[in-house]
């Protein structure tokens, strides 16, 4: 595995995470260690369980692992302080879940403008419109999130994922909320901007054919890497 911090994206060595319940402590990673490249579309496999959400949440620095260490476009995670690590998901990191967590009040533009506002952009709804026009959301952005299908409400989080340029996509299932049609013209949408903006992308996924779109496919079981496996760009590209 490579070894030098300055080349990789995201950087585990000897990851572990345990939590505490009721019924006592959870190993939920077990020493994984893996390295994923500048622009690299990394899919990330397993059954239920098997810790692919806590080891994305892990590298998003919102899950603080128990033991090794996290480095992710050149930041130490384990040295960073709550607000340090608000600032690192801020600047590097855009995440987009299976639900989509718009603020129900605010319109598809707002919503995509807000973490540009939090992070100070005096031109946050410039970009925001110019995000929402690439995801094809234009007649849209005065539209409230109920008032949009699940598909568009997705294209929002899209647009607001990216907003702020990223160097890093994490995406945990973008598609188990909406039908397969829609979900195949959300992840067209997804692996386009991440092409065209070159953004590293990891994506929790239990779909074969979604996890053969990426150049990598990563299988975790019990808390434990079991294969990684890189594909052919020739393949990729072939679906």
């Amino acid at each position: 595995m490579p070894t030098d911090d300055t080349t990789d994206m995201i950087l585990l060595r000897d990851v572990a995470v345990t939590l505490t319940s009721a019924a006592g402590a959870v190993n939920v990673l077990r020493g994984v260690s893996l390295a994923i490249k500048p622009g690299e579309t990394v899919s990330l496999i397993g059954p239920s369980g098997s810790g692919k959400t806590t080891l994305l949440m892990t590298v998003a620095g919102l899950v603080r692992p128990s033991a090794g260490a996290v480095v992710v476009a050149g930041s130490d995670l384990g040295g960073l302080d709550e607000d340090g690590l608000a600032r690192f998901r801020r600047d590097a990191v855009g995440i987009v879940f299976q639900a989509f967590h718009l603020v129900p009040t605010m319109t598809a533009l707002e919503n995509v403008a807000l973490p540009l506002e939090f992070a100070g952009r005096r031109d946050a709804f410039e970009i925001a419109q110019r995000c929402l026009d690439d995801v094809g959301l234009t007649p849209r952005r005065q539209h409230y999130p109920a008032e949009l299908s699940g598909g568009e409400q997705q294209r929002v989080a899209l647009a607001r994922a990216f907003a702020a340029s990223p160097k890093l996509i994490l995406a945990d299932e973008p598609t188990g909320n909406l039908d397969g049609v829609t979900g195949a013209q959300v992840m067209d949408l997804l692996f386009r901007l991440a092409a065209e903006r070159a953004t590293t992308l990891l994506l929790i996924t239990h779909e074969a054919e979604l996890a053969r779109r990426t150049q990598r496919i990563i299988e975790l079981a019990d808390g434990r890497l079991q294969t990684d496996s890189a594909r052919p760009l020739a393949a990729v590209a072939a679906g």
